[in-house]
């Protein structure tokens, strides 16, 4: 397993521990504090060749929605901004009927998104096993919710669909695939 290192002062966002923890109660994802730590997380994807140009690739497995007909899903660590947290990066890809070697043949052609999770410091949101959700498109901007909310963050904290509404079935650690994570 790779350990990626990232820093706030590669990136012109740097947060403080208190901006980082801040949250509306009725804005609970999509504020601009996740949006500049969700652009640290990006530059960690980058660093470690899982996002951008000379990503790293291995065989797509089949997916479903919201994530995507084929998948790619990485696990490793980073630390971000003095941070070690376990980092889970999904690529998303289709259109539905989409094989595997197409996937291969043309990643980008078929590539629709990342959908990330990021374990942050202890008290981030321990509810969720301190969690922080964002889902990047191609370029490596945030996508939105029909709102217009960046989905970066607490994503849909508290309702009924959504990251963690639905990952809230993935077990104790909401994640389904576990087993594969160490604690």
């Amino acid at each position: 397993m790779k350990h990626i290192v990232i820093a706030a002062g590669v990136v012109a966002a740097t947060l403080t521990a208190s901006q980082a923890f801040a949250q509306d109660a009725e804005t609970p994802f999509g504020t601009q504090a996740d949006a500049d730590y969700a652009q640290l997380v990006w530059e960690a994807m980058r660093a470690g060749r899982l996002a951008g140009e000379g990503m790293i690739h291995h065989t797509p497995y089949e997916g479903t929605d919201p994530h995507g007909m084929q998948l790619e899903t990485f696990y490793t660590t980073a630390t971000i901004d003095g941070h070690e947290g376990d980092l889970i990066v999904k690529r998303n890809y289709g259109p539905e009927g989409v094989e595997p070697d197409a996937v291969l043949a043309d990643p980008a052609a078929h590539l629709g998104a990342y959908t990330v999770m990021y374990r942050r410091e202890a008290g981030y949101d321990p509810e969720n096993k301190d969690w922080f959700w964002v889902k990047f498109l191609p370029d490596g901007s945030l996508d939105q919710n029909a709102a217009g909310m960046a989905l970066a963050g607490r994503v849909a904290k508290g309702m009924d669909e959504g990251c963690i509404a639905c990952h809230q079935g993935g077990g104790d650690d909401l994640v389904f695939t576990s087993d594969f994570l160490t604690y």
